[in-house]
């Protein structure tokens, strides 16, 4: 049975641009990169990136054809002052989608959209899991 997550990797439309939005707007340490995937240094879980034109390579077949629905997922990551990083991250461009904000189940969440719309959440718990 699973028991730790080993990575996440969301598909996206140019992975230059994705690379660009992770690293140097949400600031997370770059990895290394492929012509399809490039990886970013997190702790624990890996987190990457996989060029959505790519999938036949990656799991033999095409994604389907038409309008993908905005947003296809969440990504979350840690930081210590959301508060903080929402001023950072308006002054580097992001997409806010929702300011700072204390949620029932013990956290203080921003979120802004990646390129590809996909939601990226900074976060932080604002109580002790018991």
């Amino acid at each position: 049975m699973p028991s730790q997550l080993a990575y996440s990797i969301l598909f996206v439309s140019e992975l230059e641009a994705s690379i660009a939005f992770y690293r140097d707007v949400i600031g997370l340490p770059f990895k290394f990169a492929s012509p399809s995937y490039a990886e970013f240094a997190t702790q624990g879980a890996k987190f990457g990136l996989y060029a959505r034109g790519d999938l036949p390579q990656l799991i033999g077949r095409a994604a389907p054809a038409g309008e993908v629905p905005w947003p296809q997922g969440e990504v979350a990551f840690f930081v210590d002052d959301p508060d903080a990083e929402h001023d950072r991250l308006r002054r580097a461009g992001a997409h806010v989608l929702a300011p700072p904000t204390d949620r029932p189940w013990g956290e203080r969440t921003l979120h802004v959209a990646d390129p590809d719309g996909n939601v990226v959440e900074l976060t932080r718990p604002t109580q002790t899991e018991d």
